[in-house]
């Protein structure tokens, strides 16, 4: 009969390493976004919040899915805020990207349609069809749109990645977070494996693969029109 093998403790002693080197690279692309964004962004909570956010051009509200043609409650409180964020003054044009990638599917009218019927007049919205992902969003922010500086409205476990991506695309972001999705405890740990993964992707499509968004252009004014910037027709 065959003895059994045992595995020595040189190759013990490589499996572990294995295993830590592979912790480490999973974890890299986190701490990455932890670090570059933590001056950078503060939790929407209380009521003296908009206190510590600086002025900004605009704010640029990320997709968050729809209930039919109505926001999800994510999306939903990431409009609140950033409609706070306008009749604080702190942003003078609101910048709503979204998916619209078919015709029965449109984030960005659904979410102007939520903040006009909360009293955000439609001059200074600017909706974005093409945000199909965070980095498209930021990069379109820059590039179609002609934004340079953004306060990103998202919720606060998706506040690192979306800062860091806006600042990796050129933009001077400051990020606000909701941190409701703590009252919605079975989805807290999926967003947060989520993360880890889209986070991975964000670092490879910013720093390694320098990715273009899937629809990088044409130019857009209506956010330099509202701006007042030059090269918006009548600044």
């Amino acid at each position: 009969m065959l003895r059994k093998v045992r595995p020595s403790r040189k190759a013990l002693r490589r499996t572990y390493q294995g295993l830590v080197l592979v912790s480490v690279l999973a974890l890299a692309p986190m701490t990455w976004a932890w670090l570059s964004s933590s001056a950078h962004r503060v939790t929407a909570d209380g009521d003296g919040w908009p206190a510590h956010v600086p002025e900004t051009q605009a704010a640029l509200v990320l997709g968050a899915g729809l209930y039919g043609s109505q926001p999800t409650q994510m999306l939903a409180r990431r409009l609140d805020i950033a409609a706070e964020l306008y009749r604080a003054g702190k942003v003078r044009a609101l910048l709503l990207s979204g998916d619209n990638s078919r015709k029965d599917y449109d984030e960005p009218t659904a979410m102007r349609d939520y903040l006009r019927a909360r009293g955000v007049p439609d001059a200074v919205m600017v909706l974005d069809y093409a945000g199909f992902d965070t980095w498209d969003s930021c990069v379109r922010a820059r590039k179609v749109f002609g934004a340079r500086q953004v306060t990103v409205v998202t919720q606060e476990f998706h506040m690192p990645r979306a800062v860091t991506l806006c600042r990796t695309a050129g933009l001077e972001a400051f990020g606000v977070g909701d941190d409701s999705a703590r009252q919605w405890a079975s989805i807290t740990y999926v967003y947060a494996a989520r993360e880890l993964f889209a986070t991975a992707k964000a670092f490879a499509d910013a720093k390694i693969l320098h990715s273009d968004p899937v629809y990088p252009g044409p130019r857009e004014v209506s956010l330099t029109r509202i701006l007042g910037q030059p090269g918006a027709p009548g600044a």
